[in-house]
C-alpha cells in the first residue's frame, strides 16, 4: 500500500507532471541533429549490437581451437571487457545487472584463463566459487557442453546426439532441417559434421577448466535437460537420444561420408561471402571449423572468406573489445528513417531519403531462400537484417522498410525529386503476403515453422529451435498493409492478421513481444497496427491495453521491463526505466488515441529530462531479445532513434487537428 502511495506522489510531482511543446521542440531539434551526424556518407546507419560475454569468449576459444590465437593486444582488450562486465554475484549475466548465468560464466572464465589470467586472481576465484556453488560446469547448456567436448573437457555423451545422417531424412519425417528456424539450421548443419568427426582443439597453450566441475565429467551420468520440457516429449526424445548415443559408432562409413558432403554443399551454397553463413556468429564459426576438419587449408578461398566474416564482427575500442553476434544496418537504417521522417524538415527528410536510397538496391529479388521450402510459388522480394543475407530475408525488416519508403513518398508530395519506391514496395508486399502462415500470423523468416514438439528435443534446451508467427512481426505486416491503403474488407490477408492479433492479446491487455523486451514491445507493435487497420480507440481491447500501459508506468515517468518477463510462464516484470522502452510505451499510447493521457505527458517529460548533452540518451540495459531466457541484445541505436521518434510524434499530434497516428508504426 505504501509503495502505491509513493508511486502516486512521485507521479504528481510538478517537475515530472508537465511539459511544454517548446521544450519538446528543442529536444527534437538536438536529437535529430545528433542522430543525423551518425549517418554514413552513403546514407546508411549501423550501430553496435551487443550481446553477452558468450560471443567474445567463444571468439577467443574458436581461434585457440584452430591453433591461431588472436593478437595479444586484442586478447587483452577482450579480457578488459569481460572483467568489466562481471557481475556482483561473481559470474556473468545475459543482460546488464542480470542474474548469474552458468553458461556465460563458464565460457568467460575459460576465455580469461586461456588469455593468461591467474586463476587465483580475485575475479577468477569469485567466478569459480560461483560456478561450483551452483553445481559446477556440468550444469551448463548444450552449446557450452558442445564447446567443452571439442576441447576434451567433457565426454561427447554430454552432448545430445545429432548424427550427420539427418541430412538424408525426407521432408515428411518428424525431424527435417526445413522444419527448424533459419538460425537453427545454419548453426546445426556444420555442427553435424563436427559431431560426426569429434575433432580435438589444438589448444596450443594447453588450457583446461577441470577445476570448474564438482564431479569429474567422466563420472557424470545425467546431464541437464530442457527447463521448458514437458511430458511426454522429454521421455520420448530422451529414449531416442540414448539409442543414438549407443549406436552412432555403428553407422556405416560410406553413408556418413556422403552425409558430410551433403552438409558441406549445403553450407557452401549459403556461405554468403564475407557476411558469413546466416550472417550470424555461431554458424560462421561452425562453418570455418567444418571446412578445416574436412581438409580445407587456411588459405582456401571459402575458409578465408568465412574467417573474414567473423573478424568483421569484432568491435575494438581504446582499451576494450568485444564481438557482435551480427550487424544490423538494414534494421538501424530503416528505423532511423522513420524517426527522421517523424521529426520532419528538409534536413531530416533528406537524411531519411539517403538511407532509403541505400536500402533500395539491397532488396533480395533474385535468390530464392530457404523460406521457399514452405512457399515455393512466392517470388523473393524482402530485405535482410544485415548487409547481406540473401537466403534469409526477414519480414520484420521488410515491412519496416516498406512503411518508411511509403511515408517518404507521401512527405515529398509533388516535389520534383520525389523518390520512386513503388516497384520496390510492390514486390516486397507480394513476398510478405505470400509468407503468411496458416493461422493468419507472420513469423520472422519462414511460414508455418511451428513444429512445437521439436523444441523438446535434447539439443533444444534453449527452446528456440523454431520460428512461429508472433504478435510483433504480425503487427508490423498488418501495419504495412493498412498504411498502404488496404482494409479488412479489401484484403483477406490483412483481416486474418488483425484477427490473429486480437486473439493473441493477454488477459491483462498486453501482447507478448518476441523480438523486443517484452510485453511493452509487443503492445507497442500491436496498438500501432490496430490503429492503422481501423480498430476504434474505444474498442474494449484497445482500452484495456491502454489501462495496462498506464498502470505499469514507473514513478519517474518512464517505462521499463526486465528480462525476467520471459520466464517459463511469461508475465510482465517491471524494470528500471529506459529510453527505448519508454518510447515504445508512448508510441503505443499515442497510437491508441491517448495523446492527452497524463501518463503520456509524464513519459515525454521523462525523455526530455533524461536527454544527455549530446542530444541523445544513455541506455546500458538490454531491451531486445535474441532467444527468450537464453540470449538478449543491446541495440546501441535504440536509445538514439526511438526517443526521437516518440518526442516528434507527440509534437506532431499535439499540433495536428486530428490527433490520430496516420502510419502503420
Amino acid at each position: 500500500m505504501r509503495e502505491a502511495v509513493n508511486k502516486i506522489e512521485a507521479l504528481q510531482r510538478p517537475k515530472t507532471q508537465d511539459i511544454s511543446l517548446e521544450t519538446v521542440e528543442r529536444s527534437v531539434t538536438v536529437a535529430t541533429r545528433a542522430l543525423g551526424a551518425m549517418a554514413q556518407k552513403d546514407g546508411h546507419i549501423c550501430f553496435e549490437l551487443e550481446a553477452d560475454a558468450t560471443i567474445p569468449s567463444e571468439y577467443v576459444l574458436f581461434h585457440h581451437f584452430r591453433g591461431h590465437p588472436p593478437a595479444a593486444d586484442l586478447e587483452r582488450k577482450i579480457g578488459n571487457y569481460l572483467r568489466r562486465t562481471q557481475g556482483p554475484h561473481g559470474g556473468w549475466a545475459l543482460v546488464h545487472e542480470g542474474p548469474f548465468d552458468m553458461s556465460a560464466t563458464v565460457k568467460a572464465y575459460f576465455c580469461l584463463k586461456m588469455i593468461g589470467e591467474d586463476i587465483e586472481a580475485p575475479h577468477m576465484r569469485r567466478a569459480r566459487e560461483a560456478i561450483l556453488a551452483r553445481g559446477g560446469a556440468a550444469n551448463a547448456n548444450v552449446f557450452t557442453r558442445f564447446l567443452l567436448a571439442l576441447y576434451g573437457e567433457v565426454p561427447w555423451r554430454a552432448v545430445p546426439a545429432m548424427p550427420v545422417e539427418i541430412m538424408f531424412l525426407p521432408k515428411w519425417f518428424p525431424f527435417h532441417i526445413d522444419k527448424v528456424s533459419y538460425w537453427a539450421r545454419c548453426t546445426m548443419v556444420p555442427m553435424f559434421v563436427l559431431q560426426a568427426t569429434k575433432p580435438r582443439a589444438k589448444n596450443p597453450r594447453g588450457i583446461g577448466i577441470q577445476e570448474l566441475f564438482v564431479t569429474p565429467p567422466e563420472s557424470v551420468r545425467s546431464w541437464p535437460g530442457s527447463p521448458h520440457a514437458t511430458w511426454p516429449w522429454t521421455p520420448i526424445f530422451g529414449f531416442i537420444d540414448r539409442i543414438l548415443q549407443n549406436t552412432e559408432h555403428l553407422f556405416p562409413r560410406g553413408p556418413r561420408q556422403r552425409a558430410m558432403e551433403m552438409a558441406r554443399a549445403w553450407v557452401s551454397e549459403r556461405l554468403n561471402g564475407e557476411d558469413g553463413l546466416g550472417a550470424i556468429f555461431p554458424p560462421m564459426v561452425n562453418s570455418v571449423l567444418m571446412y578445416e576438419i574436412m581438409g580445407y587449408t587456411p588459405d582456401h578461398p571459402q575458409v578465408k572468406v568465412a574467417l573474414e566474416a567473423i573478424e568483421k564482427l569484432v568491435v575494438i575500442k581504446d582499451d576494450e573489445a568485444y564481438v557482435q553476434p551480427c550487424v544490423s544496418p538494414v534494421w538501424d537504417t530503416a528505423l532511423a528513417s522513420h524517426a527522421f521522417l517523424e521529426a520532419g524538415g528538409p534536413d531530416a527528410e533528406a537524411t531519411a531519403r539517403a538511407g532509403l536510397d541505400w536500402l533500395k538496391p539491397r532488396q533480395v529479388l533474385d535468390i530464392v531462400g530457404d523460406w521457399a521450402a514452405r512457399k515455393p510459388d512466392v517470388r523473393p522480394g524482402g530485405w535482410a537484417f544485415q548487409y547481406a543475407n540473401a537466403h534469409y530475408p526477414d519480414l520484420d525488416d521488410t515491412a519496416v522498410v516498406v512503411m518508411a519508403m511509403d511515408r517518404a513518398m507521401r512527405q515529398h508530395g509533388l516535389v520534383a525529386d520525389m523518390p520512386d519506391y513503388k516497384a520496390s514496395i510492390s514486390r516486397a508486399v507480394e513476398w510478405v503476403v505470400g509468407l503468411q502462415s496458416a493461422d493468419g500470423g507472420w513469423a520472422a523468416f519462414d511460414a508455418d515453422n511451428n513444429y512445437m514438439y521439436l523444441n523438446h528435443i535434447p539439443f533444444s534446451d534453449h527452446g528456440a529451435l523454431l520460428d512461429p508467427p508472433t504478435a510483433d512481426v504480425t503487427a508490423r505486416v498488418v501495419g504495412m498493409l493498412a498504411q498502404l491503403g488496404e482494409t479488412r474488407e479489401s484484403s483477406r490477408a490483412l483481416d486474418r492478421g488483425v484477427n490473429y492479433l486480437l486473439n493473441d492479446q493477454e488477459e491483462d491487455g498486453s501482447w507478448y513481444g518476441r523480438w523486443g523486451m517484452n510485453f511493452i514491445y509487443g503492445t507497442w507493435s500491436v496498438l500501432n497496427a490496430l490503429n492503422a487497420a481501423g480498430i476504434d480507440k474505444e474498442d474494449p481491447r484497445v482500452k484495456k491495453s491502454v489501462s495496462w500501459l498506464v498502470r505499469i508506468q514507473n514513478p519517474d515517468g518512464g517505462w521499463g521491463e526486465d528480462a525476467s518477463s520471459y520466464k517459463i510462464d511469461p508475465a510482465f516484470e517491471a524494470g528500471s526505466s529506459t529510453a527505448s522502452q519508454t518510447a515504445w510505451a508512448l508510441l503505443a499510447l499515442m497510437a491508441a488515441g491517448a495523446v492527452d493521457e497524463p501518463a503520456v505527458t509524464r513519459g515525454i517529460n521523462f525523455l526530455t529530462r533524461t536527454q544527455t548533452s549530446d542530444g541523445l540518451w544513455n541506455e546500458e540495459r538490454y531491451t531486445a531479445t535474441g532467444f527468450p531466457r537464453v540470449f538478449y541484445l543491446r541495440y546501441h541505436g535504440y536509445p538514439k532513434f526511438f526517443p526521437l521518434w516518440a518526442l516528434a510524434r507527440y509534437r506532431n499530434l499535439k499540433k495536428s487537428n486530428t490527433g490520430r497516428v496516420a502510419f502503420g508504426m
